[in-house]
């Protein structure tokens, strides 16, 4: 539970929250919509050192590379608390994880992982192929090289990414093995085409691309061939996690929000929260937000022994981004049209957690992967 966290954690979540008290809000503040973007760049450079001096920005990053990797529980704790300020200058804490390139030896490593770490480079994910798409992105062998063609959406990132680790099928040989791998592919690569760019509506920027017979050297390929599927999934999971933490986040953030608001003078003459049916509403607002905590940290502590818990995180991601939406609908209805402005937190919030739903796998999808696991597996747990 939230309450019980170890001691050491305990003294990190307070640095946490001096950090937000003495530097973030400060540094919050100082930006506007007057702002240009070179005092933007200044105050998030700001916002990075301070973070090196109080550790939290390598704690996402991998010892080998110079990083204090915390745990997933101490992590979560710190991406809820972090989301829990609704501050946009807390999206630059953490410094650069190994992502996808988690573990990776040799050339990966040189050419990848550590330009990825120093922020040197920046890397894309290519998992999700179009509904058009007549065959999975699939890979022939040809020497020491594999030529990879087919097509990926929704690469998040891809427009401005150095490289894409995209998730091919490699067509088995006489010789060599096949099955599924992840390839770093060059952004700028012979037969790399971007096809569109698009925005969502929770400010995110994506693109659709081609790939067309290109060549990339085996050596590129991440881990070994025919662990492509697990090592994309493996990833996702952690991703699905730290949504579920940022969605408790706002939660709280949210139920604090309203409630200075349900006590404050109405032109009613009387507070709303005065009133049987808001705080009926408000009160299933804490209790949903009580329950997704919950099952976060019993996921984090889970994650930690090392046992699979794809399906645990399966079941946090999808409740805790629902809880999200709904925490965040009741209260743009509790508080009305005003809330609906451009330039409200609520506003904001209001597309930032519809889009929760989707990331990592949609809610629905994740249902029935998780009923997959359960009869087909025997995974999972109550």
């Amino acid at each position: 539970m939230p309450e019980n966290l170890p001691t050491h954690i305990q003294k990190v979540q307070e640095t946490a929250r001096q950090f937000i008290a003495k530097d973030l809000l400060t540094l919050e503040s100082a930006i506007d919509d007057e702002t240009d973007e070179s005092r933007i760049s200044e105050i998030r450079e700001s916002v990075r050192e301070k973070s090196k001096q109080l550790g939290f920005f390598y704690k996402t990053q991998p010892e080998d590379c110079g990083g204090t990797p915390a745990s997933t529980l101490e992590l979560t704790m710190l991406r809820e608390l972090f989301a829990a300020s609704n501050l946009r200058v807390a999206n630059d804490i953490f410094g650069p994880g190994p992502g996808i390139l988690a573990n990776a030896k040799g050339e990966l490593k040189s050419l990848y992982l550590d330009p990825v770490i120093r922020g040197e480079k920046r890397g894309a994910f290519g998992f999700t192929e179009p509904d058009t798409a007549e065959r999975p992105t699939w890979a022939r062998r040809e020497g020491d090289d594999l030529l990879i063609t087919g097509c990926k959406t929704y690469v998040t990132g891809g427009d401005t990414a150095d490289f894409v680790s995209v998730l091919v099928n490699v067509e088995k040989s006489d010789t060599e093995a096949g099955g599924t791998a992840m390839v770093v592919v060059d952004r700028n690569a012979e037969g790399l085409v971007i096809d569109k760019k698009f925005s969502s509506l929770d400010g995110s920027h994506h693109v659709s691309m081609t790939l067309k017979g290109v060549r990339v050297p085996v050596s590129r390929v991440i881990g070994e061939m025919g662990e492509g599927m697990p090592r994309a999934l493996g990833n996702i999971g952690n991703v699905r996690l730290q949504v579920a933490a940022q969605a408790t986040g706002i939660c709280m953030w949210v139920i604090n929000y309203l409630a200075e608001h349900l006590l404050a003078p109405h032109r009613s003459g009387t507070p709303l929260g005065q009133r049987e049916g808001v705080r009926l509403r408000f009160a299933d607002m804490r209790i949903d937000t009580f329950a997704a905590r919950s099952m976060l940290y019993r996921t984090a502590r889970l994650t930690d022994t090392g046992e699979n818990v794809v399906n645990e995180t399966i079941a946090t991601k999808v409740f805790c981004t629902e809880t999200a939406g709904r925490v965040v609908d009741m209260a743009v209805q509790l508080i009305g049209g005003q809330a609906l402005v451009e330039g409200h937190p609520m506003e904001r919030l209001y597309r930032v957690v519809r889009s929760m739903r989707l990331m990592e796998g949609a809610s629905d999808l994740l249902r029935i992967n998780l009923v997959k696991g359960c009869l087909e597996l025997g995974k999972g747990r109550l």
